[in-house]
């Protein structure tokens, strides 16, 4: 994130713009270790939603844990009009260092953001909520995930061949995705299953693993996901396949389902 470009054009864009959405983390305990040590402990981190998708988590300066092994410093100014508005910030901790990170200076050209302190989230080495790790970004605490089981029929085709077919499935409802089909895996014929060494994390479902399919020769890669160890809130899906709809046919109550436009098509 930060860097100087990228950490002047973020400022930049909160300060004049303004944040799509500011919310308190509803009183939950953040924490983040760094080079092996405790660098943040706070219970007034805030949710900024720097773009529509998802919010970062912002916290303010005197969550900040300085030590004999943690240091912070101011390294570099960034100004909107002549008027010194933010920093970019060096946090050392044990043998590691990192200049992903953003201080808001406490100042009415700040507003909302003023005396808050933005860590990339990637930079460190793990975020915590209360006494969950979590993963990839901040959860988006207006995010709901629907995991329905169904009994309605369910088929999944590819190319004209039965990938899988059952009576018994759980659809995983997403906002601003598709509804996810998963499957038991019993229903899929494992000789047509290669594994992958594909991995994808998600905040909400956790790490999945990946299959790729083959039949007749043909190779579809990565068709297939599933969940060895998911999250608390989604572990009724451990261990069942997931299809991306986008590259297969599903034959849902004997509908034929039109396959949804994503990025991941």
């Amino acid at each position: 994130m930060a860097g100087s470009k990228m950490g002047k054009e973020l400022v930049h864009k909160l300060l004049t713009e303004g944040p799509v959405n500011f919310a308190s983390a509803s009183g939950r305990r953040v924490r983040a270790t760094f080079g092996g040590h405790w660098i943040v402990d706070t219970t007034d981190a805030v949710h900024v939603w720097e773009h529509k998708f998802y919010p970062q988590l912002y916290i303010p300066w005197s969550a900040l844990k300085e030590g004999s092994n943690v240091s912070v410093a101011k390294v570099e100014a960034i100004e909107e009009k002549g008027v010194k508005v933010a920093s970019i910030l060096e946090i050392k901790a044990g043998q590691k260092s990192t200049k992903e990170a953003i201080y808001f200076e406490e100042i009415k050209e700040t507003g909302k953001l003023s005396g808050l302190v933005k860590i990339d989230f990637a930079a460190i080495d793990q975020w915590y909520e209360e006494e969950q790790p979590i993963y990839v970004h901040p959860k988006d605490p207006t995010k709901r995930i629907d995991i329905l089981h169904s009994t309605r029929p369910i088929e999944v085709q590819v190319d004209g061949h039965v990938l899988a077919k059952t009576d018994t499935a759980l659809h995983l409802i997403e906002p601003m995705l598709p509804v996810r089909y998963y499957l038991p895996p019993t229903s899929v014929d494992p000789s047509i299953l290669r594994t992958s060494e594909t991995r994808t994390k998600c905040p909400y479902k956790g790490e999945a693993e990946y299959y790729d399919v083959v039949i007749g020769g043909k190779t579809y890669k990565d068709l297939i996901w599933w969940y060895r160890n998911p999250t608390t809130e989604s572990v009724v899906i451990q261990g069942a396949f997931c299809f991306y709809n986008e590259k297969v046919d599903v034959v849902l109550d004997g509908k034929k389902l039109e396959r949804p436009k994503t990025h991941f098509a």
